[in-house]
């Protein structure tokens, strides 16, 4: 089942979300001081593009940086992308099918909005909320 709602995930928003946080992921990539913003971008754009089996955890080694840095990442990425969740998952809404999609592009705001100090694991792992 995962399989089928990540194929239609994929096509529906899977690939316009994860080619909104690949292209933050570029631009802190390219500011030299904020590559740490960029690496989660991409790590949040692989979650964007296949999240059905995966979940999103808290780091226990996450400390006062990720807080910092999340705190940045709010004002300059975050809002943004968090922004076009919202605006991705109406679409989804109005579609019977696409009701869990709605679902899970709106459980993704948070991970969008705070990106720092979260690792993105397989729910077979044990680790699902």
């Amino acid at each position: 089942m995962n399989t089928l709602l990540n194929v239609i995930w994929l096509i529906f928003a899977g690939f316009w979300l994860a080619l909104g946080y690949v292209v933050a992921g570029v631009i802190c990539c390219v500011l030299i001081v904020t590559i740490p913003f960029g690496i989660a971008s991409f790590r949040i754009a692989g979650y964007a593009l296949w999240p059905f089996g995966r979940t999103v955890v808290d780091k226990p080694t996450a400390g006062a940086f990720s807080t910092i840095g999340n705190v940045i990442w709010f004002l300059v990425a975050g809002i943004w992308l968090a922004i076009s969740h919202v605006l991705t998952s109406i679409p989804l809404f109005l579609s019977i099918i696409g009701i869990p999609l709605g679902i899970a592009n709106l459980k993704m705001i948070p991970v969008s909005l705070l990106p720092l100090g979260k690792d993105i694991v397989p729910t077979s792992r044990g680790y699902a909320r």
